[in-house]
């Protein structure tokens, strides 16, 4: 293989790197986007985890009408426009509590403290101020991706996507790194500050793209609205790949627990000293270091049969992270028994995702008709738009029934009392969890018996 065909393109490293200031900006801030919407801008847990939900389920919906949008346009142009909006979101998500600070002061013995904006209806203009953030956002994820395949050869493309893959993770444990650090030193404010940062990595995503991204691939013809909802029609209406996602739907609620319930109760339950940011980096951490071990381990097996093993170990970690609240002894070192357990449930999930993402694409391009391979392929995150909403949504109901907010009770002793059950929280998303590895199996007893009455009827 000749070295040139080795070598990648100018456009290839701006374009990831500025992938992975985005990243660092995008997990720096959505780490603590439900302790940033409950404690500074007063929302309760179900409207701050609604919102979230909703946020989340835009970002993995968008791209589909985005991405059409940027082949049109062009990649650097789509890429400067991303990064404007990104950057004035995350600056006006900073901005918008500070005007308003006024209205959320209140005496609290011989201080002035902040309390948010809960009695203020102003503080619901958060909402276009994170549509300007989702937007901008999915033309990122959308483009990015392509861009690595437009600036690679059928040599290196998978070293080019393994750069882009390093580079993400490299990214989200970065940004996550930081808010923890932060909270040290300015407390709560730290939800707020870490926008200013975010904002700052986007304009340098954004005049690095300005600057250096020059691709002989300008535009293309792209798709237009019609032609995506036509699209989305055909899967919707593609019983066995709609079943499949439902099912997959399953794993990614549970694991967008990482950012739906984690903070909120690690902090509630283990104390203001706790550290989100970096049990929340367990994940990427343990995916890059066994993902390509295990997709080696089952490389002879079928998807399937990869996906169930990752599936029945998403309600184990569950269960794992529920333990932290039984354990009422003293553990060695001051580890927290609701950190530790934290840490190994994510463990699990970590290993569970090395199960099931590498071989889910592969599995749901199996469904799709011949010839119709990357039409479908466009829509496979509906499993992750769905768990956003429900998975998030969830969140919000079982934080306020078993691990509610300190600050709505009169004592430490009646708080106590009410999150005596919090760990009830995982028994509900290890149940949403075994339930999806059942239906799985289920699933795939099911289909391969029907293909292969079809394969002996063909014949």
């Amino acid at each position: 293989m000749s070295k040139e065909k080795q070598t990648f393109s100018p456009a290839f490293w701006t374009a990831n790197i500025s992938e992975l200031l985005e990243r660092m900006a995008f997990y720096a801030m959505f780490v603590v986007i439900t302790l940033y919407l409950s404690n500074t801008l007063g929302f309760n847990d179900i409207q701050a985890s609604m919102i979230s939900g909703i946020f989340s389920a835009g970002l993995y919906f968008l791209p589909m009408f985005t991405g059409a949008y940027a082949d049109k346009i062009g990649y650097r142009r789509s890429l400067i426009v991303a990064f404007g909006l990104l950057a004035i979101g995350y600056l006006l998500m900073a901005l918008f509590p500070l005007a308003m600070e006024h209205e959320g002061l209140v005496e609290y013995g011989d201080k002035t403290i902040f309390h948010g904006l809960e009695q203020q209806q102003v503080r619901w203009l958060v909402l276009p101020i994170m549509l300007v953030i989702m937007v901008g956002g999915s033309f990122i994820k959308s483009i990015i991706s392509a861009s690595v395949a437009r600036e690679t050869t059928t040599e290196n493309r998978a070293r080019g996507y393994s750069i882009y893959y390093m580079l993400v993770n490299i990214g989200s444990f970065s940004g996550k790194s930081l808010i923890d650090p932060l909270r040290q030193v300015i407390g709560e404010r730290a939800y707020l500050y870490i926008n200013f940062f975010s904002a700052l990595l986007c304009v340098g995503a954004m005049l690095a793209i300005f600057f250096f991204y020059r691709s002989v691939n300008a535009a293309g013809d792209g798709k237009n609205a019609r032609e995506v909802w036509q699209g989305l029609l055909k899967v919707c209406t593609n019983g066995r790949l709609m079943v499949l996602i439902l099912i997959v739907t399953g794993f990614w609620m549970v694991q967008q627990q990482l950012y739906a319930t984690m903070p909120k109760y690690v902090i509630r339950m283990a104390g203001e000293g706790a550290k989100p940011g970096w049990i929340a980096n367990v994940n990427p951490l343990f995916v890059v270091l066994c993902v390509n071990l295990i997709t080696k381990m089952m490389a002879k097996r079928t998807a399937p049969m990869s996906m169930a093993i990752g599936m029945f170990l998403i309600p184990l970690s569950a269960m794992t992270m529920a333990c932290g609240n039984l354990i009422h002894t003293e553990l060695p070192f001051g580890i927290h028994p609701i950190t530790l357990m934290l840490v190994l449930g994510i463990i699990i999930q970590a290993l569970a995702e090395c199960f099931i993402s590498p071989r889910y694409l592969e599995y749901f391009s199996l469904q799709a008709p011949k010839g119709q391979e990357a039409l479908y392929l466009g829509f496979s995150n509906l499993d992750s738009f769905l768990s956003s909403i429900l998975g998030f949504g969830l969140s919000g109901i079982l934080l306020t029934k078993f691990c509610p907010d300190p600050a709505l009770f009169e004592t430490h002793e009646a708080w106590l009392a009410a999150s005596e059950h919090a760990h009830y929280i995982w028994f509900c998303f290890a149940g949403v969890g075994m339930i999806s590895a059942v239906a799985l199996l289920i699933f795939a007893k099911v289909t391969a018996r029907k293909d292969q009455k079809n394969e002996t009827a063909a014949k």
